[in-house]
């Protein structure tokens, strides 16, 4: 797969299937679309190219601030790439880029990507105000000589679309069992373990606080039971997410007790993979309180996870 940050910078000389969106967590409704697009694509000799965007429009258009993305920009390719697709652009987003008409930027996508063909739901619009819906785009495609395809959206249980939105609403509440249904895969976050105040250890419990992309969405606060990776090793893992208010914390943090595990793991990347959510976040009385209390989470977390290590 190749990854390229901007459109201009790709040049395609192949002919491509392109299809273009936000792509945010590369849910199972994205999922569908793509390997659709990668068998296609395959059949007719084709390159397999998603056009995604960043920053996300509603940052730009919206105003919107604060913890957001299901995924960062690299692991968004990489999971695109894991679907098969041979080239991922993810573009900038800004007020001059909205402010291209529709037909401009299907010019650029036919010079810079080969497009032969764009594949869309019917949802979607490109271009100033939207303009470039699919009556517009398929109208468009028959004058200058590509093909427009819709896409269904996929559906969850209860009938209603996948959503990136839906998944951040499932999250905010805690309900990681959820995202997990609507993603295809549990929702996870990494990054490098810092230093913390090191109370873990005093009590018996040490964790490896994370240092998370700034950015990136946080299931509610609470305690989870998750599984880590470290390199290429797996671990069972009970996560605290919150302010730990025993401690009057001012500042959410990610921190997780590795079970059966006791290494010195500073600076190294540490990803964990949110499986269920034990409980709420709370305030104890005292530490006999707290160990105790973490003491049931480890036991509960163990239960719930044995046998996911190897998977």
């Amino acid at each position: 797969m190749e990854h390229f940050t901007s459109l201009s910078s790709a040049r395609l000389l192949k002919p491509a299937i392109v299809t273009i969106g936000v792509f945010d967590g590369v849910h199972r409704g994205h999922q569908l679309l793509i390997s659709q697009l990668v068998s296609e694509a395959r059949a007719t000799n084709r390159l397999s190219v998603v056009l995604t965007l960043f920053p996300h429009p509603d940052r730009v258009l919206h105003g919107r601030t604060g913890r957001y993305y299901l995924t960062t920009p690299d692991e968004k390719a990489e999971l695109l790439g894991a679907l098969g697709v041979e080239v991922v652009v993810t573009h900038p987003f800004d007020d001059a880029v909205r402010q291209i008409r529709a037909a401009e930027f299907v010019d650029q996508l036919r010079t810079y990507l080969h497009m032969t063909s764009l594949w869309m739901t019917r949802d979607f619009a490109l271009g100033y105000k939207r303009e470039g819906n699919f009556d517009y785009l398929s109208a468009l495609g028959a004058e200058k000589g590509f093909g427009v395809r819709a896409i269904e959206l996929v559906l969850n249980g209860s009938h209603a679309a996948i959503s990136s939105s839906a998944i951040r609403e499932a999250l905010g509440a805690g309900d990681v069992e959820q995202a997990a249904e609507s993603l295809g895969r549990p929702y996870s976050v990494a990054g490098t373990v810092i230093r913390g105040d090191r109370r873990g250890h005093t009590i018996g419990f040490p964790t490896a606080n994370l240092d998370v992309w700034e950015e990136q969405i946080l299931p509610g606060n609470g305690v989870y039971a998750c599984m880590a990776t470290l390199n290429t090793e797996r671990f069972m893992a009970v996560t605290n997410i919150g302010l730990r208010p025993t401690f009057d914390g001012t500042e959410t943090r990610v921190e997780a007790h590795l079970l059966d595990f006791d290494r010195d793991i500073y600076g190294d990347k540490l990803r964990l993979e949110f499986v269920v959510r034990l409980r709420g976040e709370q305030k104890f009385s005292g530490i006999d309180a707290l160990v105790a209390q973490i003491r049931r989470d480890a036991q509960r977390g163990r239960e719930l996870l044995t046998g996911r290590h190897l998977k």
